[in-house]
């Protein structure tokens, strides 16, 4: 059996549904709470064959319970980036993480977490995927959010430096800006081609934030969108090699405009371009990544050799194959 915190959330159910394809028994952790019609969480995981739901407070209890877990996943957290509730905030992504992480060590259980590109803050500093107490330390999260990743990436790193028992495989991934099905019950943290699209399809121009950095263009802020279909690929990988350990980032490696991506997703519906500039909001400002790029060197000196989906590609599969169908799940 897999245990899958965040199973019903967007790359959880992604990962869930890939286990369920190998003929996993996967036990989701995860509160599901109401949603939008059409968008609630339930649906997910909906057309997969789960062991379960379980709420993240049973966790301790049900791993007491049974001896049957060969591996944990740990992709449930607060991701929003603009929350503002750091007692929760550190409660749900750094004290049940560090939980983990002794259980997984005590019972021999390999454990993959999710950290996050947030560490990397307005990468001034770069974005090495580097574990060292040095590189971690000159990091400067935006949000709260990221500073919760960085906190326990911190952790691990101090743990493994002082001889703390740790599981037999471990693996942070930084996930930069994923996008793909099963992001729909994410409100206004879903990705900018889930917005975007719904823009467009309702007959409005597709809006993007205007840069207000000299020397860069409205659009062509840059980020390196990952399709979720690449993260999911990294980790069953990871699953497969049980003596790669580490912390990865895990993107696309290259950066591209958020016009590059509008033109691409305005390419898969068949509609000709229409993108409108807006002032970025008021909480966004001074706390906007105006450039990432996933280097993938540690990834890949690890032996992990899947090429990655170019943007044109995701997009357009994204779309046509889940946003432009009746129903849009995996």
């Amino acid at each position: 059996m897999y245990l899958v915190t965040g199973g019903a959330g967007f790359i959880g159910s992604n990962l869930v549904a890939a286990l369920c394809d190998r003929g996993a028994e996967v036990m989701v952790v995860d509160r599901l709470r109401e949603g939008t019609p059409g968008r609630e969480k339930w649906r997910n995981v909906a057309k997969h064959p789960i062991a379960g739901i379980l709420p993240p407070e049973e966790i301790e209890d049900f791993w007491i319970e049974t001896d049957e877990i060969e591996a944990v996943f740990h992709l449930g957290a607060i991701s929003a980036t603009t929350a503002t509730d750091g007692d929760l905030v550190a409660a749900t992504n750094l004290t049940l993480p560090l939980w983990l992480w002794a259980a997984c060590a005590e019972r021999g259980v390999p454990l993959i977490y999710a950290s996050s590109a947030a560490t990397y803050g307005d990468g001034a500093q770069g974005f090495a995927d580097d574990m060292s107490a040095d590189a971690l330390r000159a990091l400067r999260p935006l949000n709260l959010y990221g500073w919760s990743k960085l906190a326990f990436d911190r952790r691990v790193a101090d743990m493994l430096a002082r001889g703390v028992p740790a599981p037999p495989q471990w693996a942070g991934l930084r996930f930069f800006n994923v996008y793909g099905p099963n992001e729909y019950h994410k409100g206004r943290m879903a990705s900018v081609v889930f917005h975007k699209f719904h823009e467009a399809a309702a007959g409005g121009p597709a809006r993007l934030f205007r840069s207000d950095r000299p020397g860069i263009g409205d659009g062509e802020q840059k980020r390196d969108f990952v399709h979720v279909d690449d993260c999911v690929a990294v980790m069953l990988w990871l699953l497969d090699n049980p003596g790669v350990s580490g912390l990865f980032n895990v993107g696309s490696g290259r950066a591209r405009s958020f016009l590059d991506l509008l033109r691409a997703m305005f390419a898969a519906m068949g509609r000709p371009e229409a993108i409108e500039f807006v002032d970025m909001p008021a909480d966004l400002r001074g706390r906007y990544q105006y450039f990432t790029e996933a280097p993938l060197d540690r990834l890949r000196a690890a032996g992990f050799d899947a090429p990655t989906t170019p943007l044109e590609e995701g997009v357009g599969r994204y779309v046509r194959d889940f946003l432009m169908q009746p129903d849009a799940h995996r």
